[in-house]
């Protein structure tokens, strides 16, 4: 196997080595027992200082990956590491064994890097974004979203949106309260939807209308992991007639939030906290998202799924 560094790589040199041989070892280019370069060549070879190989080799030990004796050399290991990859390590691996594939075709690695660019950037997307600065909210949106769509979920703060990492292979969704700011922090070409959502104060009423009419005296309980619930749900229910004194409102990001819900005729509540709730307790679960929204994040998905059909290797 041949080894390189680049020096003008944000990677240090030290972890270019290391991440060479484990590639190596795992697309069996390197064979178990076999000999590794020394400190001292891979000073000599690359002009290196003599501590940074060492310092490759140790963590390389320390892993379970090399074998270093004393007064012989380093040495390829007879069985891997017990630990199971890191999803890093698996890509990883998974790109060296196409690396070694299209050599032994002799195809130029220049070639390699452009069909390779060229399949990520045709490649349909894999799951939606959830762009939100408020990590409650942000969870609650993500949450009724994997209940209705077959595509993972994952969110991040607006801050983080604008790293490639995190864009690649998504489909970025935003509030619509948040959509203009999160917009400029995205490349030019990228698409966002704007996630349509029920008005909180209506559809609490509703709720109240259509399941618990109000009586005197009545205990009515509101719980929820987002502050902003919590306020809008105690506004509009005191604006329906009940008495502030027969709220229970319950934070439930606290601990001890669950006890004397069970004593209120019902708890209004987002999807999360839904779920949480103790069994005896009527449930009054407000959920964010429409149904006109949800056909259309589904009619997307069937989008991205019929352009991955449609892909050559398929």
């Amino acid at each position: 196997m041949r080894l390189w560094l680049n020096r003008t790589s944000e990677v240090s040199l030290r972890e270019q080595l290391i991440t060479q041989v484990v590639l190596g070892i795992l697309c069996r280019e390197l064979a178990p027992g076999q000999r590794l370069p020394s400190t001292r060549e891979l000073a000599r070879r690359f002009g290196i200082h003599p501590n940074t190989a060492s310092a490759a080799w140790r963590e390389l030990e320390r892993d379970g990956w090399v074998d270093l004796r004393h007064g012989s050399g380093v040495y390829v290991r007879a069985t891997r590491p017990a630990a199971p990859l890191t999803p890093e390590l698996t890509v990883d691996q998974l790109i060296g064994e196409l690396a070694a594939k299209a050599r032994k075709l002799g195809a130029p690695e220049s070639l390699l890097r452009a069909r390779l660019r060229q399949w990520l950037q045709m490649a349909p997307p894999a799951r939606w974004l959830v762009i939100e600065p408020d990590p409650e909210l942000r969870r609650i949106v993500i949450h009724e979203m994997e209940q209705a769509l077959a595509l993972p979920v994952v969110g991040c703060a607006p801050g983080e949106c604008a790293d490639p990492g995190v864009l690649d292979g998504s489909i970025p969704v935003v509030l619509p309260s948040k959509a203009a700011a999160v917009r400029k922090l995205l490349p030019a070409a990228t698409a966002l939807m704007v996630l349509e959502v029920h008005p909180v104060g209506p559809a609490v009423q509703d709720h109240l209308q259509r399941y618990m009419p109000a009586k005197a005296g009545m205990l009515v309980g509101i719980a929820s992991r987002w502050s902003e619930f919590q306020r809008i749900a105690h506004t509009m229910l005191v604006a329906a007639g009940i008495a502030p004194e027969c709220l229970v409102v319950r934070d439930a990001t606290r601990a001890g939030w669950k006890p004397g819900l069970d004593a209120t005729a019902g708890v209004v509540c987002d999807s999360v906290t839904a779920a949480d709730l103790p069994a005896s307790v009527f449930p009054l679960c407000y959920r964010l998202l429409d149904e006109p929204t949800l056909a259309e994040l589904r009619r997307q998905e069937q989008a991205a799924a019929a352009q991955a059909d449609a892909s050559p290797c398929s």
